[in-house]
C-alpha cells in the first residue's frame, strides 16, 4: 500500500465556476463533505491560497466519533486545480475539467496505511458523490 495513489472521479452538470464554488466555499462544503447519511460536516474553513489551510470537521450525527480533516494548499489554479498536503504528509491533487456544460472532478490522493485501499476509495468516492448531488441541486 505504501506509495499507492487512489483516484476518484465524478462529472457534475455545471460549468467550472459553479463546480469550483461548491467545492471550495465553506457554506457549500458543510452540505456535502461526509461519506454517509449518518455523518455530517458541521463546520468548515477554507483559506484558499498557497500556504492557506483547509479544515473540515467530520462527525457522526449521534456524536459517537468525529475528526478534523486538515490540509495546507500547495497549488491553486482557479476553476482548474487544487493541490494540498494533508496533516499526515500525504498529498492530494484535484483537477476540474470542463466539457460543454459539464465539469469532471478528479481527486488523486496518497493512500494511508491503516485502512484497506478499497475502503478508502469507497469513502472518498461517497463524499464526491454527495458533492455531485449538492452541485446539481443548487
Amino acid at each position: 500500500m505504501a506509495g499507492e495513489i487512489i483516484t476518484v472521479t465524478t462529472t457534475v452538470a455545471a460549468h467550472a465556476p459553479k463546480a469550483w464554488a461548491c467545492f471550495t466555499e465553506p457554506s457549500h462544503i458543510t452540505k456535502w463533505n461526509f461519506a454517509s447519511d449518518d455523518w455530517h460536516c458541521p463546520t468548515a474553513t477554507n483559506d484558499l491560497k498557497v500556504g492557506g489551510e483547509y479544515l473540515g470537521r467530520m462527525e457522526a450525527k449521534n456524536g459517537s466519533f468525529g475528526f478534523d480533516f486538515k490540509a495546507v494548499y500547495d497549488e491553486i489554479v482557479t476553476n482548474e486545480k487544487i493541490a494540498y498536503t494533508m496533516e499526515d504528509g500525504r498529498k492530494a491533487n484535484i483537477i476540474f475539467t470542463t466539457s460543454g456544460n459539464n465539469t469532471e472532478v478528479s481527486i488523486a490522493f496518497d493512500a494511508e496505511q491503516f485502512n484497506p485501499v478499497e475502503m478508502q476509495k469507497a469513502g472518498w468516492q461517497a463524499i464526491l458523490d454527495n458533492y455531485k448531488k449538492h452541485v446539481e441541486s443548487c
